[in-house]
Parts: structure tokens; sequence; C-alpha cells
């Protein structure tokens, strides 16, 4: 069979398929034929359509600022010549009618045809007509000095918006009474209806805004690591769960109403590598909820570790991050935190360096600047924006410092003359990321804590408030309240509100009047009561203690007295010393026989006349190899001193 040439090919392909190569191959027909595309016609096509919306839009463009610039022109020249604006107008209109006319395609030239004056004049009397028309719209509008009024009150608005120091809600303040010693942890939930303070004197008190009256008292207060500092609270994302990191080495979730959720394990305080071990093994210092994923934390502590938990697992830390130095040795972390997105994680080290990690990469930090502060101060604080792009430090060598995460070489800036005496000194951004907030610390006597107010753009110290005569420890601006929450050093937590710019909060419980103690109803006579004067009511009484203490002993509620064991089957519950089953009774006879000789000789020598009538277990078995037994024979005395020898008597 010969094969076809290429124009056979070509020609069997332009008429049809081969009968021949059908028969061959046994189908009659090879389907459809495949699309072609024309990409220079589509690309043409498109262009086209581009350029006639761009052209439609430029088009309209042009005609909405030509409507404008007439009416601006029409309305100047009605308030120079109001007489004569009657005859403007028309001409304005005509001259507007015969420009969107030139301006449209052949498509609107029938409907703006309409709108031309075609044919003679009009008479005076609608001329007339047209003038009143105009001068009574021109009367309706405002005058213009208002408007220049107007745009000034916008200006000055516009002025308080970009000025941050106007928005701080400083105008009122309560005061609430947490104790004695300092408040060393403030935390608010999400919603702003309950704060919780803790502090040195272990105690963990709740404030509800909603349900407090003017005076101001927690309606709960609990102690849920005993006799440990509390060091941070923190409400989660959800609202539901409270972190509470204290002095000890195993941080505790708490729900609202306080009681716990869990506890995280201890650690082997033995083994060397901390990442084996599945808790932290000493006392700890902060700690931060994840700002996503419900349920999870993280801690950091003295064993040199940052740990992430997860409330469902407290038997295990999720992840380990160990920070080290430049030259790989330990350091040991004094503040972490999540980053807005929850993807980083920050700590600041006793090195005076800031290391940040990727979450889900615990063994090389991914910024690391090894002198952002004092080596062997502690750094108290460090905190993202809500931006999540600028992150700031407060020192313990009394700095703040803010830093670009982006450019993590150097800081942006930072202000000095800040004096702090707590491990747990915070600051905090305003709700609007335009404001830095932070507190210092005094010495008793020695003048008041303020509260310090840094802008971010060019960290000039714009504003402060003197707290009180005390340290300002913590300080908590909530963004939904816009309310500013203070922990002092005298035992005080102060929250300052704007009635006009804050929300709910500490207004809500402001406005409530104090409930007053309910006095006693009065009599309207004098009567005396005794109310043991009956024989019935009369308690007796008692003449001495001895007797009393004798009677109480008696008594086996007051005496405390041990119940008795179970004799017979037992009851109420309680299993008998011995019931019906056999393990029972092998128990109560397996050591009835308790014969005790005193004479071991005698016990043995007992059984002596009946194994020598009756032998049975050693004497057969020896009977046939067993030697004849041969005793020697015993002299007497007088037989013995007469065969010594002379010498021996005569000593004798």
């Amino acid at each position: 069979m010969d094969r076809p040439g290429p124009s056979e090919v070509a020609g069997s392909d332009a008429s049809g398929p081969d009968p021949q190569l059908a028969v061959t191959m046994g189908f009659t027909g090879f389907g459809k034929k495949a699309r072609t595309f024309d990409l220079e016609a589509m690309f043409e096509q498109t262009r086209r359509t581009a350029v006639e919306r761009s052209r439609k839009t430029l088009e309209a463009r042009e005609k909405e600022e030509e409507i404008n610039r007439e009416k601006e022109l029409r309305r100047q020249n009605e308030d120079t010549e109001p007489t004569s604006s009657g005859s403007h107008a028309v001409r304005d209109c005509s001259k507007s009618s015969s420009s969107d006319t030139s301006s449209n395609g052949s498509e609107e030239s029938s409907d703006s045809s309409d709108d031309e004056l075609i044919g003679p004049p009009l008479p005076p009397k609608m001329v007339e007509e047209s003038v009143k028309r105009m001068e009574e719209n021109i009367s309706r509008l405002p005058p213009p000095l208002y408007e220049e009024e107007e745009d000034d009150d916008d200006d000055g608005d516009s002025e308080d918006d970009d000025n941050p120091v106007q928005k701080i809600p400083d105008s009122h303040e309560i005061t609430l009474k947490h104790g004695t010693k300092t408040v060393s942890a403030l935390g608010l939930d999400p919603s702003g209806a309950r704060l919780v303070t803790g502090g040195y004197d272990y105690d963990v008190k709740f404030w509800d805004f909603a349900g407090m009256d003017a005076s101001f008292k927690a309606f709960r207060s609990l102690q849920p690591c005993e006799c440990h500092q509390i060091k941070s609270l923190q409400y989660s994302n959800t609202g539901d769960m409270i972190l509470v990191v204290s002095g000890s080495s195993q941080a505790k979730v708490i729900d609202r109403d306080g009681f716990e959720v869990m506890e995280c394990i201890k650690g082997d305080q033995y083994i060397v590598d901390m990442a084996n071990t599945k808790g932290h093994t000493a006392m700890l210092h902060t700690g931060s909820w994840h700002p996503k994923i419900k349920g999870e934390f993280m801690t950091c502590s003295n064993d040199a570790t940052v740990r992430t938990w997860e409330v469902e697992n407290p038997k295990k830390q999720r992840s380990v991050f160990k920070p080290r130095t430049m030259q790989g040795k330990k350091v040991i972390p004094t503040t972490c935190t999540y980053s807005r997105d929850g993807n980083l994680i920050a700590a600041a080290c006793q090195n005076g360096s800031i290391q940040i990690w990727d979450r889900n990469l615990t063994v090389h930090p991914k910024f690391h600047y090894k002198q952002a502060h004092d080596p062997g101060t502690d750094t108290s604080c460090v905190t993202f924006s809500y931006d999540g792009n600028v992150l700031a430090s407060r020192g313990g060598d009394d700095t703040l410092k803010l830093w670009d995460i982006r450019q993590f070489n150097k800081p942006l800036f930072s202000a000095s003359g800040l004096p702090t005496m707590f491990p747990m000194t915070d600051c905090c951004f305003s709700p609007d990321d335009k404001l830095i907030v932070t507190g210092t610390s005094v010495q008793r006597g020695c003048g008041s804590g303020k509260l310090v107010f840094f802008e971010r753009r060019t960290f000039q110290r714009v504003y402060e408030i003197d707290i009180t005569d005390a340290s300002v420890v913590r300080c908590l601006w909530h963004p939904k309240l816009n309310q500013i929450m203070v922990g002092t050093g005298n035992g005080l937590a102060k929250v300052y509100y704007d009635p006009n710019k804050s929300q709910r909060g500490a207004k809500l419980c402001v406005v409530k009047t104090q409930r007053k103690a309910k006095q006693a109803e009065t009599l309207t006579q004098d009567y005396i009561i005794t109310p043991h004067a009956l024989p019935m009511f009369r308690e007796p009484r008692q003449r001495s203690t001895r007797k009393q203490l004798e009677k109480d002993r008696l008594d086996p509620l007051k005496s405390h007295k041990p119940e008795p064991p179970v004799a017979g089957p037992g009851r109420g519950g309680r299993v008998g010393t011995h019931g019906g089953t056999l393990s029972s009774y092998i128990v109560k006879n397996i050591a009835l026989d308790k014969t005790d000789d005193s004479n071991p000789r005698e016990a043995i020598l007992r059984h002596a006349k009946a194994a020598e009538d009756n032998p049975y277990w050693v004497s057969p078995a020896y009977s046939k190899t067993q030697p004849k037994t041969m005793f020697a024979q015993v002299e007497s005395d007088d037989e013995e001193t007469k065969n010594e020898p002379e010498w021996k008597k005569r000593k004798i």
C-alpha cells in the first residue's frame, strides 16, 4: 500500500477525511475540529474597548466639570446683577444646551434639538416671570457668609482630630480600693464589662461595672495561687477565661467567676535540656493569650524558656522557645508577648536583648537585637502597635524605646528619664495608634507617680497625668471603652474616663447611688425585751468550763470520736471484718494457731519418742548405709586420779 503524498493529505484535509484511511483505521469520522483563536484580533478588540471606555469616562468627567463651572458663573452673575439675571440665564441655558449637543454623539442630537430656542424671541411677560422665578430661587439659597463660617468650623474640627491629646479621656476618674499593697496586674475583658486586679497581697479581685454602685466594691475576692504574688492577669480573646501568672512555676487559667479551669504542669528541674521537660521549673514572669487562636497562651520563666500552652492539654506544653546570647548561652526572658496577628512571639531578656521568633519555628529567632536595653536590667514590657509594624519596649534602664520590626537594626525613637522600680511596669498604645502611654515610679514620700503620654510620630512628651503619691505600675487603655485603667503601688486601681468620649465602663457605676444599710424599724413604745425569760427558751448556764469539757468529751460529734469497726456482715456501705465469702473465711482462719513454745528444745524433743517408735522420714533412708555407732567409755573421776602422775597429785 503506497503512502499518500503531502498534496494528497492537504487535499483530503480540505475536502474531508480520506475514505480509504477511514476503512483502514476502522472509523468513519474524526469528530469536531479544534477551535482556532486569532490573538491579534482579540488584542485589537480589547484595545478598542478600553479606548472607548476611557473616552466615555473622560467625556462624562469634562461634562460634569463644565456644568459645575457654569453653575458657579451663573451664581456669580446672579449675585452681581440680579435684575438682568433672567436674560443671562436664558443665554447660559442656550449655551449649555448647545455645548451639550456638540459634546454628545449623533444619538442625542434629536433630544437636544428640542431644548434649543428656535423662532422669535419670548414676549416680555414671560421674561419677567422667569426673572421672578430666578429671584425666588436666589432668596432660598443661604448667604455665602454662613458657608465660610461652616468651613472654619470644619477646619477647627479637623484640627481637633489631628491633635491626639484632645482624645485622652482624663476629665473624670474613679478609685477602686484593691488593698494596701502594690497592684501588680490588671485585666479587662474584651467587652469592657469586668475588671480584674491582682497584687502583692496574693488577692485577685473582680469588679463588675454594670453591677457596682457608687461605693465601688468588688463582688469577688480570691487567692488562686495561695501565697504567691500575682504578676500578670489577662482575659482571653473571647472573654470567658483569665490567665493568672504568679511567682510560682505553674500558670493557672480560671473562668469569669474565679473557678479553676486548668493548671500547667511543673517540669523536672533535674533535666539539663529544658526542651525535654513538660513544663516550667522556675518562677514565672508574665504570660499572654494568643490574639486569634482560642485556648492558646504563652508564659516565660526563670528557667530560660518561653513556652506556649493549650488549655485542652495542661500536662505538656505545645512548644518551647529558648532564648540565647550571641555566644549561645542561656539567658532569662523577663517579658513576652504575641504580635497582633499572632504569627510572631517577642521576648525581652536580662542581657538587654529583644528576640522575636516565628510562632511555628522554635529554633532560631527571626529578629535579634542584642543591646536593646542595658544588660542586667529587667525589661518589664514589650508590646506591638495595632497596625503590627511597631514594637514598644519599657526597659529597666528608665527608658522607653520604639522599634520598627521591618528594620530591626536600631530603635526609631528613645525616651529617657522614666524611672521604674517594678519588674512589671508596662506601656501600651492608644486605640488610634497615635500615642504611647507608660507610668513612672517614685520613692515613698518623694513625689507622685505619673502617667506619661508620647506621640508616636515624633515621640515628643505631649501630656502627663499625676496619679497619686505612689508609683504607677500598670496601665491599660481599652479600645472599646476609651478609658484608661491604672494600677498603683499603694493598692489603688484608678479608672480615667470622659463622659463625652468614653463608652460604658465606669460611666455605668458612677450614676448609681450608693445603697444605704437597712436600719432596724423603730418601735412606737419602748418595750424591754427579754428573749430568755421563759423557761422553754432559756439556755442552761454552765457553771464551770471543766464540766462543759467533760460533757463535750462524751458527745461523739463534738469530740470527733472515730467510728468503731463494723461487726457482722457490714452495713451503711462499709465492709465488715469478715463475711460469708471464701476469701474472708481464709483471712479469718489463716493465723488461728498461734502456739508459742517458750523452750525450743522441749518443742523438738517432744516428737523424739514417736520418731524412735515409728521411724518414717530419716532413719529408713540411712538404715543400710548408716555406720554403727561407737561411743567412748567415760571413766569416773576416781579412776582418773589414780592414773595421774605423782607430780600432779602433789600439786593438787
